[in-house]
């Protein structure tokens, strides 16, 4: 059987200009709507060992799909090369992505290299890593001793029948479970669960993972479905708003407003009136928050995306593959960046219709499993 292919980045992406003249990094890059750059989110695998249907379906991901080979993927050294070109640039924080980062080999090693980076200052970078906890268990100490900090875990239901349908490998609950508490005892805290909440299909967990993880360390966060890509067949009425979600826990654990951690926290913070704790409400769909966006993505071939819903990507393998220097890479990111202008969601919220106008025609976005959430 022919190998099935679809698109997950623009295959057309150039490698970015390099300016004329070059520009040491003052680690204060701002772009052209005055955001930052704090935060660079770096793909390790487009491979995953589930077919949750809002990410990786299986009608597309199946048996005969193609991933990159390993030639493409940048080596540790290649990841770590930049990423210190980043943190020059005024990036603090570090989140390790896929596909599920744990399927990369000896990702422990690379996690050892981007611990000793350091910021400007000389401060420790915030070092954590998204999974779908299936390998958790296994991992967590070593994860720690190598140097992560923290761990995000994607759950989406407590009942086993409706989370074997989302992840559609008959993968157990329990096992997502043991991975957590095995995080918690390694000392990977404080860790955040983030639960993709689809209209009809998981809905009905909303309170009954509120009640599970009330009064534990883990911080339950719950994120509106995403338009990400297009292997997903996104439709808005399958998207539960963060306000119903709010309202729904309300009714049973009452809840107050809590102030933002930082400036570009993509959760809204909620915590429990009982003092038990908090939750995160990610709404780039109905709230968006497009205007404190601080993130840049890295693919796992070296592409580097200035949005999460990005068409285009821009080639920072064949810059580092080419032979140029420090100096002319970082000028070329910080290029890049100060002409950024992405408000894709703020966009499309305004526009709830769908995603009519937010692509140019014949564009195709990103997909979610090629850079990350």
């Amino acid at each position: 059987m022919a190998e099935k292919i679809i698109m997950l980045g623009d295959a057309r992406s150039p490698a970015p200009a390099i300016p004329a003249q070059l520009e040491a990094p003052t680690g204060l890059l701002a772009d052209a709507l005055g955001r930052p750059l704090h935060d660079l989110r770096i793909s390790v695998t487009d491979r995953c060992n589930f077919r949750c249907v809002y990410c990786m379906p299986k009608e597309v991901f199946d048996k005969d799909y193609a991933y990159l080979p390993h030639s493409s993927l940048l080596s540790f050294e290649e990841i770590t090369r930049v990423a210190a070109l980043f943190v020059a640039h005024g990036v603090e924080k570090l989140r390790l992505t896929g596909g599920e980062p744990l399927l990369r080999k000896n990702v422990e090693k690379l996690i050892g290299m981007l611990s000793a980076l350091r910021t400007p200052s000389g401060a420790p970078l915030d070092l954590t890593l998204t999974t779908n906890g299936s390998l958790l268990a296994k991992k967590a100490r070593a994860l720690k001793d190598a140097g992560l900090n923290r761990v995000t875990v994607s759950l989406d239901s407590l009942d086993d029948v409706t989370f074997k349908r989302m992840n559609d490998v008959d993968f157990a609950v329990g096992d997502v479970l043991a991975g957590i508490d095995a995080a918690h005892a390694a000392g990977l805290g404080p860790i955040k669960i983030n639960m993709v909440v689809k209209a009809g299909m998981n809905d009905a967990q909303i309170v009954p993972m509120a009640r599970h993880f009330k009064g534990t360390p883990s911080i339950l966060r719950f994120i509106e479905y995403m338009d990400v890509g297009a292997s997903n067949g996104w439709n808005l009425a399958e998207v539960i708003s963060s306000s119903e979600v709010v309202r729904r826990i309300a009714a049973e654990m009452p809840l107050v407003p809590v102030l933002a951690n930082y400036a570009g926290e993509t959760a809204a913070r909620w915590r429990y009136a009982d003092g038990e704790g908090e939750i995160g409400l990610i709404s780039s769909v109905t709230q968006a928050f497009c205007k404190d966006c601080s993130r840049a993505r890295l693919s796992t071939e070296g592409k580097l995306y200035t949005c999460l819903f990005a068409t285009r990507g821009h080639d920072l393998r064949a810059l580092l593959r080419d032979g140029r220097s420090d100096a002319e890479m970082s000028s070329a990111i910080g290029a890049l960046w100060r002409v950024r202008a992405d408000r894709y969601s703020e966009t499309r919220t305004i526009n709830t219709s769908g995603i009519a106008n937010a692509e140019a025609p014949g564009e195709r976005r990103v997909e979610m499993s090629y850079i990350g959430g």
